[in-house]
């Protein structure tokens, strides 16, 4: 591996550039919104602000997956918060999520609306408000939210670490990619060895530690999620792959991933969704354009 000792890390540090790559112009060292702009308000209780990064997918499959179950209350509209262009800044949105982070969720079901925010605080809060998809019993619950705060903590090191220099870094720095490499294998090796026992996260029942972890860690062995399953060798992970075939099959899942979806084959795009009419006509779209 290649030394560089051409950088020493000032006494303190000042913002001088733009830094990150890709996104360094949304990249600041202080939150707040930097402009004024209120957020739409559609006619479902639930109005979800997102873009379909795997932080974002979590909740539309969570969301999908709830309407398959039955649960006609989790109908929603999900608006798109483009981060490139910075709409997490907007005043509006930073009222909902102070982090300025994708997704945040307003509930309007009750007199005063309810801002959630977290991707996995959303996930716990759909599953406590509709009875779904986390266990009662308190073993598989508590097993349930053991994989949820994993993924929840492992996670900023696949994307803000091995992501981040892998893909999206201006430099590519053979230090930072190996560094972050072996975690993510780490990671992945950890996931695998659990499920070689098992059909889900939690045991034999889907659940939001499914949701949750799938989108992160499904989308990367099946070379979804910045290209890198070879480079990775996901292959060997064959528990993992498995788990995550299984789960990509799944109606809710095929939905859930298109919404707020702006890259990729057109037909698996849904800018935004207000109804679940819009996949069918997003369907229909797609026969006439063939």
């Amino acid at each position: 591996m290649t030394e560089t000792s051409d950088y020493t890390p000032p006494k303190v540090w000042t913002w001088e550039a733009p830094s990150g790559g890709q996104f360094a112009n949304i990249n600041r060292p202080t939150a707040g919104p930097t402009h004024d702009k209120e957020l739409p308000v559609g006619k479902h209780p639930l109005q979800l602000y997102s873009l379909a990064t795997p932080n974002g997918q979590k909740v539309t499959i969570m969301l999908e997956e709830l309407l398959a179950l039955g649960h006609a209350g989790a109908e929603y509209d999900a608006w798109l918060i483009n981060i490139g262009k910075g709409d997490q800044f907007g005043s509006g949105f930073v009222e909902v999520n102070p982090n300025s982070k994708i997704p945040a969720l307003m509930d309007h079901s009750d007199g005063t609306p309810t801002r959630v925010f977290e991707s996995g605080a959303i996930l716990l809060y759909l599953a406590n408000k509709f009875g779904a998809l986390l266990p009662t019993d308190a073993a598989k619950r508590t097993e349930t939210l053991n994989w949820l705060f994993w993924q929840m903590g492992s996670a900023p090191y696949v994307g803000g670490g091995f992501g981040h220099f892998y893909t999206y870094a201006p430099v590519k720095i053979e230090y930072a990619i190996n560094r972050f490499t072996m975690e993510t294998k780490r990671q992945l090796d950890v996931l695998d060895r659990h499920l070689a026992s098992r059909a889900y996260m939690a045991g034999d029942d889907y659940s939001i530690a499914d949701i949750a972890i799938y989108p992160w860690y499904g989308n990367l062995v099946r070379g979804e999620l910045y290209g890198a399953a070879e480079f990775l060798q996901a292959q060997d992970y064959k528990n993992v792959v498995r788990w995550a075939n299984a789960i990509a099959e799944r109606r809710a899942v095929k939905r859930g991933r298109m919404v707020n979806r702006t890259w990729g084959p057109a037909s698996e795009q849904l800018h935004e969704r207000h109804d679940a009419s819009d996949f069918e006509t997003k369907t229909q779209d797609k026969i006439a354009a063939q």
